[in-house]
């Protein structure tokens, strides 16, 4: 019987065993945890990765020194910051099931996850609102959009995400440890009311901005097409059939990646938060569906930049090292059949 007991009791393990109030520490195999190490590795890493190759190209080649890439620039560096600092402590904090950092940065981490998901977010809608005045006033583009105003409108968006980060979070900075029940935790409690102002902010009217403007850009696109559809009605009746539906296509394409990639990853962490009372960062489905939030950090470089032949391009002389060579900011990145 003793034997037995001993056996239960040497199967819990706490997160600071000489702290008498220490949180019990989930036991997991060593095989299992390493296995989550390397897949919560090599996400954050590809995070990292990509995004480096969007912020070095855009940053080294003059010829990508455009208000839009200044944006995407932006939001590269957002979804970096999720990369190398969010996912790995969201990753560790997952495997350990234990707060490590201490008090202070238990205050003040969940801030810098706030501003910089809400940066990222920010900077999609002002990548929206961009293409938007590409498309609906083209000949005025260059001047209603230049460095200055984007450089503008980049601060406004870190800015007043750090504000608002600041605002929704004020009370758990003051008192990181008021909701922690034991030693070696780090607990976040909102009430339905914070949760019901961030999802007005942060899901529903970045949702319908970006939504609108993409939807007009479709109906736009569609309108130009069917002016070139009539222009080209003398010409070639085969070509005048087929360039509009192709156009249409890859607008429509583009229009469902975007609203269907914000969907998908953003709804279900609003939904699970609508659904508590309160939500608190150590719950399940705030982790799962927090990460996949993280996930869209991942994904943003593919859709903003890999869909650009450019990026190929200057990724190319990226990871040959051919951007050591003199002049190689000048390179040209965009073939004349481009």
């Amino acid at each position: 019987m003793e034997s037995n007991n001993l056996g239960k009791y040497n199967t819990v393990q706490y997160c600071f065993p000489s702290q008498n109030s220490s949180c019990i520490k989930e036991i997991r195999s060593r095989f299992v945890s390493i296995a989550l190490y390397m897949f919560f590795s090599t996400i954050s890493l590809s995070t990292v990765f990509l995004n480096l190759l969007v912020i070095i190209s855009i940053s080294h080649f003059k010829q990508l020194h455009t208000p839009t890439n200044l944006l995407i620039l932006s939001l590269a560096v957002a979804d970096l910051m999720v990369g190398a600092i969010v996912m790995p402590m969201e990753s560790i904090r997952l495997i350990e099931t234990c707060w490590y950092f201490g008090e202070i940065f238990c205050a003040t981490y969940p801030i810098i996850v706030y501003v910089v998901v809400s940066a990222s977010l920010g900077n999609l809608v002002f990548i929206s609102v961009d293409r938007y005045i590409a498309i609906s006033d083209p000949l005025r583009y260059t001047t209603r959009v230049t460095f200055r105003k984007t450089l503008f409108c980049i601060g406004i968006c870190w800015s007043s995400s750090l504000t608002y980060s600041v605002v929704l979070l004020y009370g758990h900075l003051c008192e990181p440890m008021v909701h922690v029940a034991c030693y070696g935790d780090c607990v976040i409690v909102t009430h339905f009311t914070l949760v019901f102002t961030d999802v007005i902010v942060s899901l529903l009217c970045p949702c319908m901005i970006i939504i609108t403007l993409y939807i007009k850009i479709f109906i736009m696109a569609r309108k130009q097409m069917n002016i070139i559809n009539e222009i080209n009605l003398c010409i070639k009746h085969n070509e005048r059939a087929a360039l509009p539906k192709k156009s249409q296509h890859k607008a429509a394409k583009t229009l469902g990646i975007v609203v269907m990639e914000y969907v998908i990853f953003w709804v279900p962490y609003y939904i699970s938060a609508l659904t508590n009372d309160s939500v608190s960062s150590s719950s399940v489905f705030t982790v799962v569906f927090g990460w996949i939030v993280y996930l869209n950090s991942c994904l943003n470089p593919v859709i903003y930049a890999l869909f650009y032949p450019w990026f190929r391009i200057s990724s190319k002389h990226i990871l040959t090292l051919r951007i050591m060579e003199t002049s190689s900011s000048c390179m040209n990145l965009f073939p004349a059949n481009e």
